[in-house]
């Protein structure tokens, strides 16, 4: 399949037009700057979701936006240190550590209001539904809020645990284990050396299957083509049952702003 110009910042106006009048759908890849092991990028959570949005924005229409790196998570304060996520997940109770590049937490309120905002400007410009994914937490807190987006803003949302699989056959289940590595092995080859994890027993802040011994391209490839399948359909019904009015590039009373 052909790859289409998806990315919302790389569309001239009249590109995004005929995309958003053929399919209003917004897709926001809910990224973190964060350690995945040793064996994985620091953007391994974004790199997923929008490789994936990208696929279905080529296969049934849209438009992904970029990522949103920064998101809300446990957080513990200690010793005059902030320590968040895995940094307190991945150790033994009561012996935070800072893992090296993770730098993207954010209180809820704030992640709430920068939801809002970013929501409320894909209304403006004319999106009907918006589907995001990525950092489980992100997730979550974007699918609590769906009532409110419906009410308030006027616009439908979903994550692709709502559309696909929310099991461990979905996309993005764990942290840096066997589903997420299989995932940004099979969309990012080029990215994960799985040989990092030969000598770290246990893996540091891999919480999941070990991928050592369950990831796979394969298992990438199956993972995602299970998910594709279902969640293409059910948004080209969601399309289908929504109506819109169509936008246009055409502009009046257009002042002369040359020198």
């Amino acid at each position: 399949m052909q790859e289409n110009c998806v990315l919302y910042e790389e569309l001239r106006p009249a590109e995004f037009v005929a995309r958003l009048n053929e399919c209003p759908v917004a897709y926001i890849p809910l990224g973190t700057l964060e350690w995945h092991g040793y064996h994985l990028p620091l953007g391994a959570d974004g790199i997923q979701s929008q490789n994936i949005f990208k696929i279905l924005a080529n296969l049934v229409g849209g438009i992904v936006l970029p990522m949103v790196f920064l998101g809300p998570d446990c957080k513990e304060h200690k010793n005059g240190k902030d320590f968040y996520g895995m940094d307190v997940c991945g150790f033994e109770e009561d012996n935070p550590q800072q893992l090296i590049g993770s730098a993207y937490y954010m209180e809820e309120n704030q992640f709430e209001q920068l939801l809002n905002t970013i929501l409320s400007n894909l209304k403006r410009a004319g999106f009907k539904i918006v589907i995001a994914h990525g950092h489980g937490p992100s997730t979550n807190f974007f699918a609590k809020r769906k009532q409110f987006y419906k009410e308030k803003i006027g616009i439908d949302t979903y994550t692709l645990w709502d559309l696909g699989s929310p099991t461990e056959d979905g996309i993005m289940t764990d942290h840096a284990a066997a589903n997420e590595t299989s995932l940004v092995m099979a969309l990012r080859p080029d990215l994960v050396n799985i040989n990092r994890l030969e000598n770290d027993t246990p893996p540091v802040a891999v919480w999941g299957k070990d991928p050592r011994l369950n990831a796979s391209i394969e298992e990438g490839r199956k993972l995602i083509q299970l998910n594709i399948k279902t969640v293409s359909k059910k948004i080209e019904n969601l399309v289908k049952n929504i109506s819109y009015d169509k936008v246009s590039v055409e502009y009046k009373n257009v002042k002369n702003l040359l020198s």
